[in-house]
């Protein structure tokens, strides 16, 4: 390098000049994206030529491979890359095309959401939350929100995977490097400048015919009209009477005619009435009387009952508990269907809650008024058993389409009634006795017992503290079980009321079959109640015995009836 040592000779001034116009061409710097020539290719790697860099830049084949680069390379071709290091720890250069390629993409994405322009990419998978979306010019990956595919829901989106398509950028977050986009809003977009188009068309006032119901919410009921716009029907605009949810009088599907009455152009909405179609009905309410039968027409069948129409615009809620006098559980999809003209009686009329209220089984005669003139309290019914459960039995009546209650207790005088409902099965046939009809209840009570001799009247001649024989039938730590002699019932003497003498209160002291004598310790007819009482019989013989033989006392004035006292006192002292 001597002969450039002299800056005056012409030589150097044009080497000088020679070596600023190289440096000049490539401003070698780290973190920028520049262009190397492909000087050298193997099996595994990639050799770049960059001017301006002290020895050739590599790249793995199975990079260019991921970005699809791999079978159409060659010899002298230029590929962007984004230069990492000029000189690692072992003096080699680092490059990397697929970061060149995502920033170059990044910028364009960049210059797209600055101008608001949309961009073109497809739908490569499904993901969390929504879709991944690849940009088609650079390979940037976006993502779709779920809530961004369409305006519509979708259940299935696979025709929309791998098909070009146009996307707006919503967000960019510039740190992450995240990209948001929608494919809904680019639908919007043209769907909007169209719907302005068929929103002209209506004004207030106009009336549409066929309009079809297409969905619900709490606030009211959307129409799709002429396969061309969907409109709101409000709550209040379906009917004069009360509705509290759009499902009480309106299927979907069902077609009705509506009236324009609001168009905002700002919005794109059009509201529409159901009832304005029609004078208020509840302005000559008073045409309609209390207690008087109607006809009605079913417009809607629900679980709780069915909604009717008394005329078009007056809704009336026909309840389940008054299709029927019998049924319970009587379902209004079963007795009528949507069409139909039934009779009805108006049992309410609120012109204030703008409420009517009917019912079908005020129109039939009650059988249960029909059933006490028939079969008074007292009479002798005979019926079958229709249904049983754990404590009673239900008994149809003859023809009525009447269920009698019958329960236990009233089985039997003499058995357990639980015990003794065991002994009955459906189909078995009763005379019973009508105990209890009440018809604003819908009750009808029986009894069996009622129909045979009472055992309990072996009483109505015994009084209190009468003596009586009884037969011992059974015995347990709680006293004993025994039956009178003549009598077909059992009784229990309690284990206190056994003996005097607590000693002898054993209920052991018996086994079962002797027979020995008590008292009636209490005695009531109406409560069919019986206390009896050996203790009671023991006191009222002491009693007898001390007023017919002398006082309890009297044996003591004879000799030596205090010796055994005096003995005791006598023993203290010592």
């Amino acid at each position: 390098m001597e002969i450039y040592k002299d800056l005056s000779k012409p030589a150097f001034k044009e080497f000088e000049k020679l070596l600023n116009n190289q440096i000049s061409k490539n401003k070698i710097e780290e973190g920028k994206i520049i262009e190397g020539v492909i000087n050298k290719i193997t099996d595994k790697f990639v050799f770049l030529l960059i001017e301006g860099l002290k020895s050739e830049p590599v790249i793995d084949v199975n990079e260019l491979k991921s970005l699809g680069m791999n079978s159409n390379i060659k010899l002298g071709d230029k590929i962007s890359v984004l230069l990492e290091k000029i000189e690692d720890k072992n003096g080699e250069v680092i490059v990397s095309a697929s970061k060149a390629k995502k920033i170059r993409g990044w910028d364009k994405l960049v210059e797209a959401y600055e101008k608001n322009e949309p961009i073109m990419g497809k739908i490569i998978s499904k993901c969390k939350g929504g879709c991944i979306v690849e940009h088609m010019d650079t390979g940037s990956l976006m993502f779709l929100p779920g809530s961004q595919i369409s305006d519509k829901p979708l259940k299935d989106i696979s025709h929309l995977i791998n098909e070009p398509q146009k996307f707006a950028l919503i967000k960019l977050d510039k740190v992450r490097g995240n990209a948001c986009v929608s494919r809904r809003e680019i639908i919007s977009s043209f769907k909007k400048e169209d719907k302005a188009k068929i929103i002209d068309k209506y004004k207030v006032g106009d009336i549409i015919k066929n309009a079809e119901v297409k969905g619900y919410s709490t606030f009211g009921c959307f129409f799709h009209v002429n396969n061309e716009l969907d409109v709101l029907v409000h709550l209040q605009e379906i009917s004069y009477s009360r509705v509290n949810h759009p499902d009480e009088v309106l299927n979907i599907g069902e077609k009705h005619d509506l009236k324009v009455i609001s168009v905002d152009k700002d919005k794109l909405q059009v509201g529409c009435s159901i009832k304005q179609l029609s004078p208020d009905p509840f302005e000559h309410i008073e045409n309609y009387e209390l207690n008087k039968t109607y006809k009605v027409k079913v417009v809607k069948l629900m679980d709780f009952g069915a909604f009717c129409e008394l005329e078009p615009g007056l809704t009336t809620l026909l309840h389940s508990s008054e299709l029927s006098w019998t049924k319970k559980n009587v379902s209004a999809k079963r007795m009528f269907k949507v069409g139909d003209e039934i009779d009805c009686v108006i049992t309410e009329i609120d012109k204030d809650k703008r409420r009517v209220a009917i019912s079908h089984r005020l129109t039939q005669d009650n059988p249960f008024e029909i059933f006490e003139k028939k079969f008074p309290v007292g009479s002798l019914v005979e019926g079958e058993i229709v249904n049983k459960n754990d404590y009673s039995l239900f008994l149809r009546i003859e023809d009525l389409d009447i269920d009698a209650f019958l329960h236990c207790n009233d089985l039997t005088y003499l058995n357990n009634g639980e015990e003794e409902l065991s002994n009955y099965k459906k189909g078995d046939k009763l005379k019973v006795k009508v105990l209890e009809v009440k018809v604003s209840e819908q009750k009808i009570r029986v009894g069996l017992r009622q129909t045979q001799p009472d055992p309990f009247d072996w009483f109505k001649d015994k009084n209190k503290n009468q003596t009586i024989t009884v037969k011992v039938i059974s015995t347990d730590n709680k006293g004993l079980t025994v039956r009178p002699e003549g009598c077909e019932m059992d009784f229990q003497i309690k284990k206190t009321a056994i003996a005097i003498n607590p000693a002898d209160a054993r209920p052991s002291r018996w086994t079962g079959g002797e027979k020995l004598d008590c008292a009636i310790a209490d005695i009531d007819m109406n409560k069919r109640k019986i206390v009896l009482s050996i203790k009671l019989l023991e006191e009222i013989e002491k009693k007898e015995a001390l007023d017919k033989y002398g006082s309890e006392g009297s044996g003591k004035n004879l000799p030596f009836s205090s010796l055994s006292e005096d003995l005791k006192k006598k023993e203290e002292k010592k």
